[in-house]
């Protein structure tokens, strides 16, 4: 079985503790490594060049970083992003497309949403080859 490989990119250990515990016990998706920040994110993903990114909206860092720029970096990789946040509104919605986000997930509801946002993107990016 292929897996997908998979980025996670939070600035809370206590959420990357808890997605890296969930992603884990999926045989199909391998974490290939955690980012605690958009510049972290960004060498990580040209390192290891990951298929998905489930990625937090809102980071330390985000000021620095245009979501433009951070779009740009990641498309040249043909890496899908799955947005993660605490808040679901129209705000944040725009930035996940801003992005080029797959999705934009509320991280209250992970558990239930995050492992099949993740198939679902993965899927859609295999028929796209």
């Amino acid at each position: 079985m292929n897996k997908t490989n998979v980025l996670l990119a939070d600035d809370s250990e206590i959420l990357r503790r808890a997605i890296r515990s969930l992603l884990e016990e999926q045989p199909e998706i391998a974490l290939v490594g955690e980012a605690k920040s958009f510049a972290e994110m960004i060498k990580m993903t040209n390192e290891l060049q990951p298929e998905i990114i489930v990625m937090d909206l809102h980071m330390k860092d985000e000021m620095v970083f245009e979501p433009e720029v951070v779009k740009s970096q990641l498309s040249r990789r043909e890496t899908r992003i799955v947005a993660i946040s605490m808040w679901n509104d129209e705000e944040s919605k725009t930035l996940a497309e801003t992005f080029g986000a797959y999705t934009l997930l509320d991280k209250a509801n992970l558990a239930d949403y995050l492992v099949p946002a993740i198939r679902q993107c993965a899927g859609s990016n295999k028929a796209a080859d």
